[in-house]
């Protein structure tokens, strides 16, 4: 990677590495913001296309999953949000960050990575520390449904990583993965390339369309797991994956629970 103390990405380098994608795309780059996902919520309010992409060198308010704080600076991270249309009304994307995640993981295997998995709903996860985070967000049109997705990944370990809560897991960075990771343009415009292909299968068939491959990728699959809620445990079980709808299915002594709320922490027994 790059010394350089700006490693900002140049739109007019991607079209080269997006391919058939290139025109799908229309990637603003920032030295900073405070939220990707913040500023491409309001550009999708004042009208912005499907395909817009916001990627900042350095984001200062970050949100993650139940309403954490992602900090990115261009060293250690790659922080990008993404703007995308789906026909039909806002039910239809039932499943979307999970859809994200299968997108995210072919991504880093077409970059040489292995051994990248994901865990329910949103985390990438590498053995048992997190990679990196989805967080979507919906915005909705008459006739199209309207998401901004967020994808925060870890290039290097953070010097410090701060104070975690009860339920965090540790990191884990790309330069524990890769030997030789790839140039932050090749590796960005890959992950755009997998995205646009994710996106399209979701629209045609909804996260069943994804299922079995992220099945594939999942972490806990069919393993002794727990459901936290607030550091508390609310359930134990064995994780039987996820239904058509991306609900969380746990084999309990009562049966086969579905859990959809994202306010739950999944953690392997």
């Amino acid at each position: 990677m790059s010394d350089s103390t700006s490693l900002l990405i140049d739109p007019a380098r991607l079209p080269a590495y997006l391919g058939e994608a290139a025109g799908r795309f229309n990637v603003i780059s920032l030295a900073e913001c405070e939220s990707t996902n913040t500023l491409l919520m309001d550009r999708a309010a004042d009208g912005a296309p499907s395909g817009t992409v916001v990627v900042t060198d350095r984001q200062t308010a970050g949100r993650g999953s139940r309403g954490r704080h992602w900090m990115a600076s261009p060293e250690a991270s790659l922080t990008f949000s993404v703007l995308w249309g789906f026909p039909g009304g806002l039910e239809r994307l039932s499943g979307l960050s999970l859809a994200v995640g299968v997108a995210v993981v072919q991504a880093l295997e077409d970059c040489g990575a292995s051994g990248v998995m994901l865990k329910w709903p949103n985390d990438i996860l590498f053995g048992h520390a997190k990679l990196g985070g989805i967080l979507v967000e919906l915005h909705a049109e008459p006739d199209t449904a309207m998401a901004v997705i967020g994808i925060g990944l870890n290039l290097r370990l953070p010097e410090t990583i701060g104070e975690p809560s009860v339920a965090a897991l540790p990191a884990a960075a790309l330069q524990q993965i890769i030997a030789a990771p790839p140039e932050r343009h090749v590796l960005f415009a890959q992950l755009l390339v997998e995205l646009a292909r994710a996106f399209d299968r979701f629209a045609a068939g909804g996260f069943a369309a994804l299922r079995n491959d992220w099945h594939a990728r999942h972490a806990w699959q069919d393993r002794p797991v727990r459901l936290l809620r607030e550091g508390r445990v609310e359930k134990e079980g064995v994780c039987a994956g996820a239904d058509a709808d991306g609900a969380l299915l746990v084999r309990t002594a009562d049966g086969i629970e579905r859990c959809l709320s994202g306010d739950v922490s999944l953690r392997p027994l």
